[in-house]
């Protein structure tokens, strides 16, 4: 679980980097203006990582599914080699789906007033700018989303209902409540990601406001809500908090 949420905080990490520091420079300038080659790196860099973090999402659920379905098998089974396979799998699709949107999108003609009606570079406001027919790019980034967002959540919640039904069978409460608090945190952070990537991208005529709301959960708040719900519930790190605490009233005194 901790090599994941590892995995997870460096996606979270550099998610949030190529975009929120870009997004607070415009708003406090009265010149909002980037460059094609800076936007196409965004657009890149933002796709490889949302684009991992949804297929490392999906593994970690199998994961869930593992250490509450099957914990006497759980050792044999997740290993460090499979970790490691995972690991390798999640952020290999990042790069292929990335690269393939990102062609996409990059290849379209570009002419005119480009001003982008949103707040950072993504496909689906870069190809309303296109000046010409964007049909066939959508259905490819439609299809795309197919790979990397629907398939992945049909394993979550087929992981979920397997839970479900485990912890329905628990005949302890504290077992039950043990389960649920294990995973309400990461079936919350996957409502909240998934969600919104889904509208944004799954929604073929979705307005320019829409998407510019929506865009905000998947790459401010949910990196936000991941650090709160992973850290501050997480009892090794309160543990830790309260020893820092400690220390430090005791250095003081």
């Amino acid at each position: 679980m901790y090599f994941f949420l590892g995995n997870l905080s460096l996606a979270d990490l550099c998610f949030s980097t190529c975009i929120v520091p870009q997004t607070l420079a415009h708003l406090l300038s009265r010149r909002k203006i980037i460059s094609f080659i800076g936007c196409a790196a965004q657009l890149l860099f933002s796709l490889f990582l949302g684009c991992t973090e949804c297929a490392l999402l999906a593994v970690m659920s199998y994961d869930r599914y593992l250490a509450i379905c099957d914990p006497m098998h759980y050792p044999l089974i997740m290993t460090w080699r499979l970790c490691s396979h995972l690991a390798l799998g999640y952020w290999a699709s990042g790069i292929l789906v990335t690269l393939i949107d990102t062609t996409v999108t990059l290849q379209l003609p570009y002419r005119g007033d480009n001003r982008i009606a949103h707040f950072f570079c993504e496909s689906p406001a870069l190809l309303a700018l296109a000046s010409t027919d964007t049909h066939s790019s959508q259905m490819v980034i439609f299809l795309m989303g197919v790979v990397i967002l629907l398939a992945p959540v049909s394993l979550i919640l087929a992981s979920y209902g397997s839970i479900i039904v485990t912890i329905l069978k628990m005949k302890t409460n504290s077992g039950r409540l043990k389960a649920f608090s294990t995973c309400g945190s990461h079936l919350l952070v996957v409502i909240i990601f998934y969600g919104s990537a889904i509208i944004n991208y799954m929604t073929l005529k979705s307005s320019k406001e829409q998407g510019k709301i929506v865009s905000v959960f998947y790459t401010v708040i949910n990196p936000m809500l991941n650090t709160l719900i992973y850290s501050l519930r997480n009892k090794d790190v309160k543990r830790a908090l309260k020893n820092v605490s400690k220390r430090k009233k005791l250095l003081s005194s």
